[in-house]
């Protein structure tokens, strides 16, 4: 097979499909690999790594669109690209497609077959490819909302940690998930007084277990995720971390617009879910270059690609989880690596014209059709 890896084009977007350790794996397997030039040079990779693994160097985007039987990326294509996407190509890369109807109607009109990152499964019922950069957002997470509390910045001017004699911030994760328990762990570290919020019991028992018997030298307060419990806790934070996820489907607005109003003036909430929509009526996606805007005296911070600031150490961590996936597709071609991997196959979002993930059907009001049942037609 053929595996194309282009250049990412978001915005501050330095990631890379592919290191030259992956694709040297591909190549020693007998597959060929072409790398738009400067692909990896973000993450201080240059096209001589790369062709000294075996790949092939292409000049341009356009060449590795026409060439490549498998697209490997790391975000969703922008509109451009998707122009240059063939009938039974194979695009593997994160979609977030819920919250984005534009890009599905043209992957759908494109007729090429779309495997996202965010919902592919494991056994235990976790998202493998998705966890990953949820580890590197969620304690980014911190390190964004602490930047917009500085009051050159439009916050409140608080210091997380504070100091002897002066009360550090409050920060409230909701969500107890990969996003939100990092979340906790690094604004623990930092010396901030944390609450997190979910509606699962068993999460916040194994956030308490995790956080509450260890050595960090602050306790983590678990709380059931009532809608009274939320509004209290929101209205009395300083930073606020929406990390709620419904696997592919749009993330619930748990956040209105009127208890923004009614939060502190000068406080942060950073929507680590804006990929799949946001979790706050107030966000909209934002990018590394203007991160934050101000709503009713509260700074959001909601950039969409979060991970992207810290490319290297996130390329290396999605190529580990992806890696084994673009294998088994390289090897058994794509229809049988899906139809024998159950967990594969729920990543398969778009088939030539059809939607095949149910969540990301309903959340967008269109019709979905049966994965396995498309592949066996």
């Amino acid at each position: 097979m053929l595996i194309g890896v282009p250049k990412e084009i978001k915005d501050h977007e330095y990631r890379v499909g592919m290191v030259p350790a992956s694709v040297y794996e591909l190549v020693q397997q007998g597959h060929k690999v072409v790398v738009e030039t400067n692909a990896g040079i973000g993450i201080g990779f240059t096209d001589d790594d790369y062709l000294g693994v075996g790949a092939v160097i292409a000049q341009r985007a356009e060449e590795v669109f026409f060439s490549a039987d498998m697209l490997v990326k790391v975000k969703e294509p922008l509109a451009r690209e998707r122009a240059r996407l063939k009938p039974e190509q194979i695009l593997f890369t994160f979609l977030h497609l819920a919250a984005d109807r534009p890009q599905t109607q043209d992957l759908l009109k494109s007729q090429a077959i779309c495997i996202a990152y965010e919902t592919v499964t494991s056994d235990s019922g976790s998202l493998p490819l998705l966890a990953p950069m949820s580890e590197v957002a969620g304690r980014m997470s911190v390190q964004a909302g602490a930047q917009c509390l500085e009051k050159s910045n439009g916050g409140s001017g608080l210091l997380l940690a504070g100091v002897p004699g002066v009360s550090p911030a409050k920060v409230v994760v909701i969500g107890g998930g990969v996003v939100g328990s990092n979340a906790a762990k690094i604004a623990m570290g930092m010396g901030a007084r944390v609450t997190i919020l979910d509606r699962s019991l068993d999460v916040l028992r194994r956030l308490d277990n995790q956080f509450n018997t260890s050595q960090l030298g602050a306790s983590l307060e678990t709380l059931y995720a009532s809608k009274e419990v939320l509004e209290q806790q929101v209205l009395a934070a300083d930073l606020v971390i929406g990390a709620v996820l419904v696997p592919g489907a749009a993330a619930p607005k748990l956040v209105s617009k009127q208890m923004i109003q009614r939060m502190k003036p000068g406080a942060a909430v950073v929507d680590v879910a804006i990929d799949q929509g946001g979790c706050f009526e107030t966000s909209h996606a934002t990018t590394h270059s203007a991160p934050s805007f101000i709503v009713d005296e509260v700074v959001h911070y909601c950039v969409a690609n979060m991970p992207g600031a810290v490319p290297r150490t996130s390329t290396f961590a999605l190529n580990n989880a992806t890696l084994p996936y673009i294998v088994s597709i390289a090897n058994k071609g794509v229809k049988a690596a899906l139809l024998e991997d159950p967990h594969l196959l729920n990543g398969l979002n778009v088939y030539q014209g059809q939607v095949t993930c149910r969540s990301v059907a309903q959340s967008l009001g269109l019709e979905s059709v049966d994965a396995r049942e498309v592949l066996n037609s």
